[in-house]
């Protein structure tokens, strides 16, 4: 599927592009990236997902929505300006693994960075590809393009004013999407994509440029991988805890804490790490809860059926 807007989407097909609407049997929205079964201009079902983008829903509850699906490499889009964000780099970078798809971290605007070599040393810490480059030059994409292998897809995400619509603007080779400044004090954006689009590019693979994300609340799968892949040191300091269940926090012969206090693990990953396990821990008991009342539910309308 090459455009989801709203109840209606773009695909494709072996006869060409057909505009299609989705029917009131499918149990979830169809997103883009998706291989749907079609009758005419009706999807009547969506086919398995190898790989999804996920977050928590924007707002109360907790409900998962996929941003994209069927994605092979996950470009992470940063600005080396006031957009820049490491903190919020290991979030994407965990979301990335939770959905199958490679991150590659693509620090954009190196011309305006006067220290580009310790922002990609700081984001190697997270055990990803980084590439620094600025999308204003054609001839620096070419690193990103070998990411990607013939007949894959890739996607673009981060937040507004990073510079994704440029760099997929360039990897078109026309002005595809809009493209706008960024505010001077902050250096963000307005949404200058304001929907997904899947784009053939001439190199062999296709390329998915999403909205600016401006939540990025955690979700965790049944499947992917897991936060000690993102915060690799400090899964391995843990290894040498005296205690299995070391809860990190004071406990005796705690190799994580002693570890802490000799600088071997920085302080603002390691906070950033506690707070993503306790959002997740969080969102598995709210799910459970969820879980349980939606099964209390089903029981009590089998019963009834049963009584009439």
């Amino acid at each position: 599927m090459l455009i989801s807007h709203g109840h209606q989407c773009l695909v494709s097909t072996a006869g060409g592009n057909r505009l299609c609407t989705r029917a009131g049997k499918l149990d979830e929205s169809p997103v883009t990236g998706d291989w749907v079964v079609i009758r005419e201009t009706r999807m009547e079902a969506i086919l398995p997902r190898r790989t999804a983008f996920t977050r928590k829903a924007p707002g109360e509850g907790t409900r998962p929505q996929v941003l994209a699906a069927n994605i092979d490499v996950a470009f992470l889009v940063c600005g080396l300006d006031g957009d820049y964000n490491v903190r919020r780099l290991e979030r994407y970078v965990y979301l990335a693994r939770q959905s199958g798809a490679r991150p590659v971290i693509v620090l954009n605007k190196a011309d305006v960075c006067e220290d580009v070599e310790s922002r990609v040393e700081e984001c190697v810490r997270l055990g990803v590809e980084v590439i620094a480059l600025s999308a204003l030059h054609d001839e620096a994409l070419s690193p990103l393009i070998r990411q990607v292998a013939l007949g894959e897809t890739a996607v673009l995400l981060g937040s507004s004013g990073a510079g994704k619509s440029t760099i997929a603007n360039r990897l078109r080779g026309f002005e595809a999407q809009r493209t706008q400044a960024v505010r001077e004090h902050d250096s963000r954006g307005r949404h200058t994509t304001t929907h997904r689009e899947l784009m053939p590019l001439d190199f062999g693979w296709l390329l998915m440029d999403v909205p600016g994300i401006r939540e990025l609340q955690l979700w965790s799968g049944e499947e992917g991988e897991g936060l000690e892949e993102t915060f690799a040191e400090i899964a391995e300091w843990a290894e040498q805890c005296r205690f299995r269940d070391c809860g990190h926090e004071g406990e005796p012969g705690c190799a994580v804490a002693q570890a802490l206090e000799e600088g071997r693990i920085d302080a603002g990953r390691w906070q950033n790490f506690r707070k993503m396990q306790k959002e997740l821990a969080h969102q598995e008991r709210e799910t459970n809860a969820r879980k349980a009342q939606e099964h209390k539910q089903w029981v009590k309308r089998i019963h009834k059926m049963m009584r009439s």
